[in-house]
């Protein structure tokens, strides 16, 4: 297992490593219940944005290097960033915790990737390395801590063993008693969100507490959460109870709720998933954060960005929503009550699209970017323009990702699309009809930003295929926006 409040001790990097440290720190009478064997027992990097899990690994060897080297003391490296395949996990490097340190240290095969192999008594030894998001991830159990610990042996890949392996791929789990809640814990380490969902594992520990006979009163995370693993938890009972839910807000509401986040202490989303924290502490929140005046200015400025890119994506985003507001004004009242169903279809597709085109208007400004630092590459030598003309390339390519990806999003929208212009409310009549027209005009501006960029690019096969499917994705366009715009019009009010 391993405690997720290590990732905080990143940030104070400077003020941990130094000469004085050690005489801070005593793990020598440490107690409590979660495996342990130092100080500071663990410090992975995790790549949260604009960084690669390579330049994680990168910071997880510098820092393992120079925390040995200030410190002396042992200091192994895991995930990522591990030298020996026998390490790549956290567990088997704990095997054995603190007590076991002295004679582990003395074999060579756990000699430390870093520092000396002797016996620091009150710091132990460090772990670091580089691995994905981990989410800590504790269900709550009246019962004993046996009881939690036979459960946690049940649903956690390790399982009993070699021969009698866990249900859950990428779980780590103990069992454990909280004393100051008079309560039993099963404890878990989620390695890896997408393999095994958050839910999944709520879903399993409760499956096994009630062949058990056993209350689940709730359940609690630990440290950060990734917003995707609360939505993919959202989706999961919203699915399972036919719920019909579009606001991210109100998904992370019944998320708290079904899961009893908040059974310990009050749970604040903008407090504890990763991504609302990293926004928050953005200075410049991006083109989409101005108002729309100061948007328009900044079109119509004397600057390359925006341009026709970000305002192709802003004009499919208002498409998206008409389409989310036409089906939300045709759902939900009497008179149109046949419609329910038909429109609890219609609608998400729709309100998805408007958020993922929304984040399009900054990322085709900030499309170019890379092409423009492989510009600025240096140039003196031919291996050196070698490598500019292969980055600059590359960067081209990129910035075609980007339209190409706007006409791609917009084309999964017209089935829905001609199906809302056959039920919907028609005093929304010119609202679709709107929304019909930004939709193709997104697409053109996809089509137009495309072309111009794949003229430079060298790549013959990777030009013509992207051309024949952006020319594919404009025909379909004008013809679906054709076909709403015919069926509307046969519609008598």
């Amino acid at each position: 297992m391993e405690a997720p409040g290590s990732m905080v001790l990143v940030t104070g990097l400077e003020g941990l490593v130094g000469q004085q440290s050690t005489s801070l720190f005593s793990i020598s009478a440490h107690p409590g219940e979660h495996p342990r064997m130092g100080a500071l027992d663990v410090c992975p990097f995790v790549p949260v944005r604009n960084v690669s899990m390579e330049e994680c690994v990168t910071c997880a060897h510098i820092f393992g290097q120079r925390l040995a080297a200030e410190l002396g003391v042992p200091v192994y490296l895991y995930g990522a960033a591990a030298r020996h395949e026998s390490r790549k996990a956290l567990p088997s490097i704990r095997a054995g915790e603190y007590e076991a340190l002295p004679e582990k240290l003395a074999k060579p095969e756990w000699a430390p990737d870093f520092g000396p192999p002797t016996f620091v008594p009150r710091w132990g030894a460090t772990v670091t390395g580089a691995r994905t998001f981990l989410i800590a991830y504790n269900i709550n159990l009246l019962c004993t801590k046996e009881l939690a610990h036979r459960i946690a042996l049940n649903i956690r890949e390790q399982g009993r063993g070699p021969d009698q392996p866990g249900r859950l791929k990428k779980v780590q789990g103990i069992g454990w008693y909280l004393e100051e809640e008079n309560m039993a814990q099963v404890s878990t380490n989620l390695l890896d969100f997408e393999t095994t969902p958050l839910h999944t594992v709520y879903e399993e520990i409760c499956r096994d507490a009630q062949e058990l006979n056993l209350p689940v009163v709730g359940s609690q995370l630990v440290g950060l959460i990734p917003k995707k693993a609360m939505l993919d938890a959202a989706e999961f009972y919203i699915k399972k109870e036919k719920l019909f839910i579009l606001e991210e807000e109100q998904k992370i509401r019944l998320v708290v709720n079904r899961l009893g986040l908040d059974s310990l202490s009050p749970f604040h989303p903008r407090d504890r998933i990763i991504e609302y924290l990293v926004e928050a502490g953005e200075v410049d929140g991006g083109l989409v954060a101005k108002p729309l005046g100061a948007f328009v200015r900044a079109v119509g400025a004397r600057s390359a960005a925006p341009g026709g890119g970000s305002v192709s994506a802003a004009a499919g985003a208002l498409g998206a929503a008409l389409g989310s507001m036409v089906g939300l004004m045709s759902y939900g009242k009497r008179q149109f009550e046949d419609l329910d169903p038909i429109m609890r279809k219609l609608i998400p597709p729709f309100h998805q699209a408007m958020e993922e085109l929304v984040a399009m208007v900054d990322a085709d400004s900030h499309a170019f970017s890379s092409y423009m630092e492989a510009m600025k590459l240096p140039k003196n030598t031919p291996e050196e323009r070698e490598r500019r003309t292969a980055a600059m390339q590359q960067g081209l390519k990129a910035a075609v990702g980007v339209p190409y990806g706007l006409a791609e999003k917009v084309s999964g929208l017209w089935p829905a699309l001609k199906e809302l212009a056959r039920h919907c409310n028609l005093a929304c009549k010119s609202d679709i009809q709107v929304g019909a027209k930004m939709l193709e005009a997104a697409v053109f501006g996809a089509y137009f930003n495309v072309m111009i960029n794949l003229k430079d690019i060298t790549d013959e096969k990777f030009k013509l295929v992207m051309s024949q499917k952006v020319s594919g994705l404009l025909e379909e366009a004008k013809q679906g926006s054709a076909v709403v715009l015919a069926l509307l019009d046969k519609r008598v009010a």
